[in-house]
Parts: structure tokens; C-alpha cells; sequence
């Protein structure tokens, strides 16, 4: 059987240990809670190769995963690649590094194409502050633009606050798909001056909170409250 190695058969050749079948944490089922920045966008669940593996999946992918580890022993032999060499027509599903559970081709090819896209899957609440500007009267007025993507599909709240906790605007925006940002992305005009002209220290910040699993964005500092002339 032909096989490709990329740094695992050394580990398998002096006897890597993985014991099977692998106890697994237990991840969330859906995105409806905050699970930190490993939160998973709604629809993806944590893999769980191994304990630790958060890599946003598919449903049924975390299945299949859990069922592959069930039956890991059944599918090694002792042969060229050592204790853990696979038996004919399955691979090291190579998850992560030093994963040699054996599945067939295609759920190897899986795991690498999740790998790849586990950033695109997660909550991460990302948010940036642009300036645009209206006109008022005859001058032309500096006003805040809140942006943002790694946020769920449908409704963010948006917040500015003084640094001492008082509200001073809020609003909400519908994050969507978008070309070249990742999950639900928004860009919202708010009426809100920004202040920057003054060069004062920020007395304020944004924040946004992604309402299906509750995750809070980090707080943007702002500089707001100042006279429009």
C-alpha cells in the first residue's frame, strides 16, 4: 500500500502510543453559548479527535471522527510503519500532529480541508472603527463607521460606552456574507462625530456582541462627545 508520510512514521516506527478508543471533552452541540474563541459559528461543533481538538466541524463529521476513534485498534497491524501501520486501504488521518487513527482517503482529505477552514468557523467577534463622512450645513462632519466579521448570520448588537461604563449610542447590524471576510460581516454608518480630531486620550469604546451565542467582541477605543462646530 502506498502511503504518504509527513513526519508520522518515525512516531509510528518507535511505537507511538495512542490508546483507543480516545476519551473525548465534551464540546458544544451547537453555537448557542459562548464557549470562548474556540465558539464555533451556527451549524459547526467542535471535531474532538483528541482531548483539546477544537477544530470546527460538521456535525457529522465529529460522528464520523468518534466513530473512527472507536475502532482505531481494529485497523492497525504491525508492518512496515510499525505497530500502527494501517491495514489495506486505510490512512493516518493525520487531524493533527502524531493522529495516526486509520480512516479511509477521503476522511483524511477531510480533516485537512477542516484544518484549513477552522478559523473561517469560529466566533472570533471581530471589530474595526472607519471614519466616513456626511455633510451638516456647509462643512463636512467626521462621523464613525463600525465594521466587523467572524460573527454568526443575523443580528450584533453594537454599543459605545464611556471608559466609565455609561451607554452613550447603541444600535444593531445584520452580519452577512461577504466577499473576502470570514462568517457574518457588517459595516454600519452610525450618527455617532468621531472626536479623533481632538487628540485627546480615548474616552470611549465599541463593542459588539454576536446575539446567537452571546460572545462579546474586544472594546475598540473612540474618542466621542465633542462639539460639532
Amino acid at each position: 500500500m502506498k502511503r504518504t508520510l509527513t513526519g508520522l512514521a518515525a512516531a509510528a516506527i518507535t511505537g507511538l502510543a495512542v490508546t483507543a478508543p480516545l476519551t473525548l471533552m465534551a464540546g458544544p452541540a451547537s453555537a448557542g453559548g459562548d464557549y470562548g474563541p474556540d465558539t464555533c459559528l451556527q451549524g459547526y461543533v467542535w471535531r474532538e479527535a483528541r482531548v483539546g481538538d477544537v477544530v470546527c466541524v460538521t456535525p457529522a463529521t465529529r460522528t464520523q471522527t468518534k466513530a473512527d476513534n472507536n475502532v482505531a485498534a481494529d485497523r492497525w497491524t504491525d508492518g512496515v510503519y510499525g505497530p500502527h501501520t494501517c491495514v489495506t486501504g486505510y490512512v493516518w488521518r493525520e487531524a493533527y500532529n502524531g493522529d495516526d487513527v486509520c480512516v479511509v482517503p477521503a476522511t483524511r482529505s477531510q480533516a485537512k480541508t477542516d484544518n484549513k477552514l477552522d478559523d473561517e468557523r469560529k466566533v472570533k467577534a471581530r471589530v474595526w472603527a472607519t471614519r466616513y463622512f456626511r455633510a451638516y450645513g456647509v462643512d463636512d462632519t467626521q462621523l464613525i463607521k463600525i465594521n466587523g466579521d467572524h460573527f454568526n448570520f443575523g443580528m450584533v448588537r453594537l454599543t459605545i460606552r464611556y471608559n466609565t461604563g455609561k451607554l452613550f449610542w447603541s444600535g444593531t447590524a445584520n452580519a452577512k456574507a461577504q466577499a473576502k471576510f470570514a462568517g457574518g460581516a457588517f459595516g454600519l454608518m452610525t450618527d455617532v462625530v468621531d472626536c479623533a480630531y481632538t487628540r485627546r486620550p480615548a474616552n470611549a469604546y465599541i463593542q459588539a456582541q454576536d446575539v446567537v451565542s452571546g460572545r462579546q467582541s474586544a472594546r475598540i477605543p473612540v474618542r466621542v462627545g465633542c462639539a460639532v462646530l
